[in-house]
């Protein structure tokens, strides 16, 4: 008789008992072992140290395996973060490394380091461009005159932003169909006397008619800019004042009558001045405040680390071959953002590096395979940089000199005091020489070695009636 099936899939006896089928369903079960079930697959387990927390698994429904597995994401392998340090890494490895004795790819790495090289995209400085290009356009769009003063430290990129900024201006102006912008640019340091600068803007402004009357180029620009009739013709005038600082005078008249000229009522002017000075507009300006003609001040921060290891790839990225070990880099940048934040001089550190391979390239007895910019040349070259003048002069004297110089200091430090008399100098200089097992020399010779100090400014002196009594300090 062939066996029949209870409705949930069990054998059924052949006397349909529901009881029976019951108990012959449950010892079936138990009796069955795996081998008997070939439809069933074998359940494979983890052991429990290799499961992993869900928090680790990814949120969209994909398996998650345990970390003696390779994990795996809609079916692509995932990788762990990578630290900044292992993707600098890992991004200069994929270029291929440069030749350093070949002297055409030596003058492209020298060039594309070099402070005068203009890269395509002002990297770091986006915010500060943004409000520079933000004030120009509404000034543009009202036909109003308006100041802008930008400040920092110098290598923090105001230059570059400025002249980024009018480029974008000029194509925004193209765009939007306004009139183009006559702009003049000025470099505060090539002026030979402070009030030439009104004469360059004059000339640019107004080219075709000349002072008259006997009008200083300041009392045109001023009669200009209060007549309706003659300032409305013109074009908005864009106006860029480099190395503002060198405009500070004692009175600040210039300085002054500059920022005073967008306030006149028909003014076409947008002046940009730019300088280290952050304060200069509360020190040397103070009457535009109380006339409420304060420029808008946009300040530029020294670059962190991260942002001069990134302008610095930038650099590097236009050539074709790996030039620096990244640490290399790495350690330039925290350096020189630790000093002063200056991009110049990060640069000019670089630049120094290469130079330092070079240098050893050219040294036969060296016969080195070296094809990369490493660690210790970008050491060598950040001692050069930031090696303090005065040491090289010290070290550049002779040898009882520096004795002397450190017999002075260790006077003042003894006795706590920032004088001494030259007599007493004497004595710690010979104390100096016996505890150095270097002979002194004499009184005579002594007193002229410190008249040679004085004269370089390494100390001073003044002379008593008694010349072993001069005051030194």
């Amino acid at each position: 008789m062939a066996k029949t099936r209870s409705t949930n899939g069990g054998p059924v006896c052949p006397n349909g008992s529901p009881h029976s089928e019951a108990v012959e369903e449950r010892t079936e079960n138990k009796k069955r072992s795996r081998s008997q079930c070939p439809d069933q697959s074998p359940i494979k387990t983890r052991s429990p140290a290799k499961w992993r927390s869900p928090v680790g698994c990814t949120t969209n429904g994909d398996t998650c395996y345990g970390n003696g597995d390779s994990k795996i994401s809609n079916g692509k392998p995932l990788c762990s973060p990578k630290s900044p340090r292992k993707r600098l890494s890992d991004q200069f490895s994929q270029r291929p490394k440069w030749n350093p004795r070949d002297p055409a790819q030596m003058q492209a790495v020298k060039e594309a380091l070099h402070v005068a090289t203009v890269p395509t995209n002002v990297a770091c400085r986006e915010d500060e461009q943004k409000r520079i290009l933000e004030f120009c356009r509404t000034c543009i769009e009202q036909e109003k005159a308006g100041s802008l003063y930008v400040c920092g430290s110098p290598g923090t990129g105001k230059s570059l932003s400025v002249d980024k900024v009018k480029d974008l201006l000029a194509v925004w102006s193209k765009q939007v169909g306004f009139q183009s912008l006559d702009t003049l640019a000025i470099n505060c340091t090539c002026l030979t006397d402070t009030s030439e600068i009104f004469s360059k803007i004059l000339d640019k402004f107004h080219s075709r008619k000349k002072t008259s009357n006997g009008f200083s180029p300041l009392q045109h620009l001023q009669n200009l800019f209060s007549q309706k009739r003659q300032a409305s013709s013109g074009k908005m005038m864009l106006i860029i004042v480099d190395e503002m600082d060198y405009l500070i005078t004692k009175d600040c008249a210039v300085l002054h009558d500059l920022f005073m000229l967008t306030t006149f009522p028909f003014s076409r002017c947008i002046l940009i001045g730019i300088a280290n000075a952050i304060d200069l507009a509360d020190r040397f300006l103070p009457k535009l405040e109380s006339l409420n003609c304060k420029p808008v001040v946009i300040t530029f921060r020294a670059y962190s680390k991260d942002q001069i290891l990134k302008i610095l790839q930038q650099r590097l990225m236009v050539l074709q071959f790996d030039v620096f070990q990244p640490l290399a880099l790495e350690f330039c940048a925290r350096k020189v953002a630790a000093a002063s934040g200056d991009m110049r001089r990060a640069l000019g550190v670089c630049r120094s590096a290469v130079e330092v391979l070079e240098a050893q390239l050219r040294d036969v007895a060296r016969n080195q395979d070296i094809d990369i910019v490493m660690f210790d040349h970008m050491d060598i070259a950040l001692s050069k940089a930031f090696k303090s003048a005065v040491v090289d002069t010290i070290q550049s004297l002779p040898q009882h000199q520096q004795i002397i110089l450190c017999s002075l200091v260790k006077l003042f430090r003894q006795c706590k005091k920032n004088a001494t008399t030259l007599g007493e100098l004497n004595k710690s200089y010979s104390e100096t020489c016996k505890f150095s097992q270097i002979p002194a020399v004499g009184t005579l010779e002594f007193t002229n070695m410190c008249k040679v100090l004085s004269d370089q400014v390494q100390m001073s002196r003044g002379f008593s009636s008694l010349g072993n009594l001069g005051k030194i300090n």
